[in-house]
């Protein structure tokens, strides 16, 4: 592998066994507690469920309770301002935890603190947080919270690598039924924007045998829908030196028995491929939902963002798509007020959305990051306008997700049943093959399950039905 990237041998994971094994001694004779607060994508998600299996493996009780934990471990984003605020003062809000029970170790870990700036933020202004990991450091969390109990010093993590692979961690599931799967980590793009390949290095892919054995295992545990993981899963592979890319890794793990889903996040459009549709369209276990980020359409501001497409050869993937895979749901991310983004430009991006009509978007007011190119862009656009621009943006594709959520009336569908709602009266809620959000009656012994459901209303957000009984 290229660049300063540390291979993690299974020496160096059984050394953070045993310091796991030295934390589970020292609390042997108390019943404790851990909480992980997980903030950002699916992968800090991911990540998280790594950090509760360490942390359980170390004798601590997952609680989701704050006030009855003994250790609080927050897994930070650092993508949007907002996002790191938000852990900042959640952060904030434990320190009164800590006065009432003075042992209560906190740490912080991700994105957030593997920026220099907010590590040294943390050491000097929340002298309570115990200790911080960047996300290169997250396999030696035994080893940080050994040190911190034995030396009674606060600890600071992080290093300069670009990144690693750790094989061999302790995993605590978050869900009976719904699993990440991380095939990759780290981004090699480098979009004006976005801070993620400074806090989670480099493109590093895990080798085929270790994803095709844990989704083995996963399957045989009864999981009914793996979602793959990486910042870019276009690129998977072409760090290994083998002939594999991602269309063959999604062919390998479609090969495996079993009757499962399988879902992958985040595309590239510069790196997504004809061959990778074709693959979609051909296997049955591959969901028919594909989100494909792109962010503006306008070529002026796509180049000032870096992401070496244009709107023709992306829509012509979109139209790809659509041809081979009529039934495909496309989803997006869109980020207004760029800097320099002008009245013409945002209009070129409402236009992508009636052309392309998408079944749904995630969309953002730009947010400036230290560090990255555009933070330093002139940037004449008032926060107000930005604000229209994205309300504007938001009831264009209000009205295109209705449309597309009306066309569910009076069809049955299948919905992997999630749980309980907490905004719709206690209803069952999961989501179909194109992720739609399905709220229903029914009890929970459905949860987890594949279900029938008849959809007898439909607005903008969600579908409304009625489980049909075998």
């Amino acid at each position: 592998m290229a660049g300063n990237i540390q291979i993690i041998s299974p020496q160096m994971i059984k050394e953070q066994y045993d310091y796991m094994s030295k934390v589970r001694q020292i609390n042997s004779e108390r019943t404790l507690y851990a909480t992980v607060k997980t903030y950002g994508c699916q992968q800090n998600e991911a990540d998280s469920e790594r950090i509760a299996g360490m942390l359980k493996e170390m004798g601590y009780n997952i609680t989701a309770d704050e006030s009855r934990a003994d250790i609080i471990v927050i897994n930070t984003c650092a993508v949007r301002e907002h996002a790191e605020l938000k852990a900042l003062s959640i952060t904030g809000q434990f320190k009164h935890l800590k006065s009432k029970k003075p042992g209560l170790l906190i740490g912080i870990g991700g994105c957030m603190v593997s920026q220099e700036h907010r590590k040294e933020d943390i050491k000097n202004k929340y002298p309570y947080v115990d200790f911080l990991f960047g996300t290169s450091m997250l396999y030696k969390l035994p080893e940080i919270i050994y040190k911190k109990i034995k030396t009674k010093k606060r600890q600071f993590h992080l290093d300069d690598s670009d990144g690693n692979i750790a094989e061999g961690l302790p995993v605590e599931r978050f869900s009976d039924f719904k699993a990440w799967v991380s095939i990759m980590y780290g981004c090699n793009n480098f979009c004006t924007y976005c801070i993620v390949p400074y806090v989670r290095g480099r493109e590093r892919s895990r080798k085929p045998d270790d994803i095709l054995n844990e989704i083995r295992g996963l399957i045989k545990d009864g999981y009914r829908e793996i979602t793959l993981l990486g910042q870019n899963v276009n690129s998977y592979g072409k760090d290994l030196g083998m002939d594999i890319d991602f269309s063959d890794l999604l062919q390998m793990i479609c090969d495996i028995e079993g009757d499962f889903t399988v879902r992958f996040m985040t595309s590239h459009p510069k790196d997504a491929t004809f061959k990778l549709i074709d693959t979609i369209a051909a296997n049955p276990k591959i969901a028919k939902q594909f989100h494909l980020p792109l962010q503006s359409g306008s070529d002026r501001i796509l180049k000032l963002m870096n992401r070496h497409y244009t709107f023709e050869s992306y829509k012509a993937l979109a139209d790809y798509m659509k041809k081979k895979i009529p039934e495909i749901a496309i989803t997006t991310d869109i980020i207004v007020g760029f800097p320099g983004e002008t009245e013409e430009d945002f209009a070129c991006t409402l236009n992508a959305l009636e052309q392309i009509e998408y079944d749904n978007i995630y969309s953002f007011i730009y947010s400036k990051r230290k560090g990255t190119p555009a933070a330093v862009m002139e940037d004449p656009t008032t926060q107000e306008e930005k604000a229209k621009r994205f309300q504007r943006l938001l009831d264009t594709q209000n009205t295109i997700s209705n449309r597309k959520n009306q066309e569910y009336l009076g069809k049955i569908i299948s919905v992997l049943v999630e749980g309980r709602s907490k905004t719709d009266d206690g209803k069952l809620t999961g989501r179909n093959e194109k992720n739609r959000l399905v709220h229903f009656s029914g009890d929970d012994c459905l949860i987890g399950k594949n279900v029938k459901v008849k959809i007898i209303k439909a607005d903008t957000f969600s579908l409304m039905g009625e489980y049909i009984e075998k």
